[in-house]
């Protein structure tokens, strides 16, 4: 029988306490009145990724706005997430509470782009046809390690502006022109031909909460970015016990990361190949979260995968995204079995039950509370941020063969 004992990691816990207060209070530092006069159109860029703090953040800066007398209205920067259609576009803002009902301004959702320029290497720059005719521009978006590369600007301000700007046809092309060099490229373009007034950086700590969010004006973007990465990677949670002969991963998806589970954590070679590091013999993946619309970007990274995930995939709009970033392994279909307890028991095949080293988490996100077998307590014990919270305690499986997350057996309790 495979047991499995709950662990807890210390993870950041810096935390930005009043939300409303620091951005209303960053807007102010620009200060907004000084570049938002009465009746200006401002696009509110907002991506697809689900950031914790994004709701009130967006809310704030409207309000902002609105009292300032200008016109804002949000524009989905969120390349060919969504389905790779306005419609599908809309509805992630929509589920993240951020509907025309609920902000009182409308959401102007297209695929159509214009070319405001090229790069000085010839690449053509294509940016949101709404966003472009606006009087002014804000964008929104959380600052962290990219999956697939590493450079001074990753996933964040400079990336919503090139990539989630770009919309489909701009995202495809930065991908084809070499992302890392692409995005800076394309950002300068549009720093210097299009109204942008300023970016909203939110990094988060490892609850998932926002640590630092900063308003910075448009002119200290490229300056102003990098550090706040750097405080992003310093964050980021890891499971310091590779190598694993086996990893169950609950569930992947869109509002996660933007390739389903987050490349930093399973391996970067898993994509672009290279050195196996982390080393993990065999990756399993159970499900794929409502969040996500059925885009299950990423599911090829994965080593077996039950039915139920793979019936719950939009395969066009998987498709359509890894086209778009050119990510061919992304959308692959794994070996597929029956039953959750199908696909973990061919994982754990030909390994010893009493010596695999085996660990459980919930997505690649939420790394403060997992678990593993028991052949890991040891380095566990050892580790100055790791704590066993809990006994060990048997996985178990429905009468239908679907895994009983161990989630609902142990009681671990949040760190301070």
């Amino acid at each position: 029988m495979l047991n499995v004992i709950p662990i807890r990691q210390d993870v950041a816990t810096e935390k930005v306490h009043d939300v409303a207060g620091t951005v209303r209070a960053g807007l102010g530092a620009l200060p907004l009145s000084a570049r938002i006069r009465p009746g200006m159109k401002v696009a509110v860029g907002v991506g697809s990724r689900g950031i914790s703090s994004i709701g009130e953040v967006v809310r704030v800066t409207v309000e902002a706005l609105l009292a300032l007398g200008a016109k804002p209205f949000l524009v989905p920067a969120m390349g060919s997430h969504g389905g790779g259609t306005a419609e599908g576009q809309r509805q992630v803002l929509e589920g993240y509470g951020l509907g025309e009902a609920d902000l009182g301004i409308p959401i102007r959702s297209s695929l159509d782009t214009v070319i405001i320029g090229e790069t000085a290497a010839g690449m053509p720059v294509y940016f949101d046809a709404h966003a472009a005719q606006a009087d002014a521009i804000l964008v929104v978006n959380r600052i962290k390690p990219h999956t697939s590369f590493r450079a001074r600007w990753e996933s964040g301000l400079f990336k919503i502006l090139a990539v989630g700007l770009g919309k489909q046809r701009g995202a495809e092309t930065i991908h084809a022109w070499g992302i890392a060099e692409a995005i800076p490229a394309a950002a300068r373009v549009i720093l210097a031909r299009m109204p942008v007034v300023a970016g909203i950086g939110i990094v988060e700590n490892g609850h998932h909460e926002a640590a630092h969010i900063a308003v910075i004006p448009a002119e200290r973007l490229e300056e102003d970015e990098p550090p706040l990465l750097e405080i992003a990677k310093s964050y980021l949670p890891r499971i310091p016990l590779q190598p694993f002969d086996l990893m169950i991963v609950q569930e992947i998806g869109k509002n996660i990361s933007g390739t389903g589970m987050d490349l930093n954590i399973v391996g970067m070679w898993r994509r672009n190949g290279g050195p196996v590091d982390p080393l993990i013999r065999r990756l399993v993946v159970l499900d794929l979260t409502e969040a996500s619309h059925g885009n299950a970007t990423g599911i090829g990274y994965a080593d077996l995968i039950p039915a139920r995930l793979r019936d719950k995939v939009d395969w066009p709009a998987t498709y359509m995204n890894c086209l778009t970033a050119g990510n061919y392994p992304g959308a692959r279909i794994p070996i597929t079995l029956p039953t959750d307890q199908a696909v973990i028991e061919t994982g754990l095949a030909g390994f010893d039950i009493e010596t695999a080293r085996i660990v459980y988490i919930r997505n690649t996100l939420d790394l403060e509370i997992f678990w593993v077998s028991p052949a890991l307590l040891a380095e566990v014990e050892a580790h100055p941020h790791l704590t066993a919270i809990g006994e060990s305690q048997p996985i178990r499986f429905d009468p239908n063969g679907l895994l009983c997350s161990p989630a609902q057996n142990a009681n671990p309790q949040r760190s301070a």
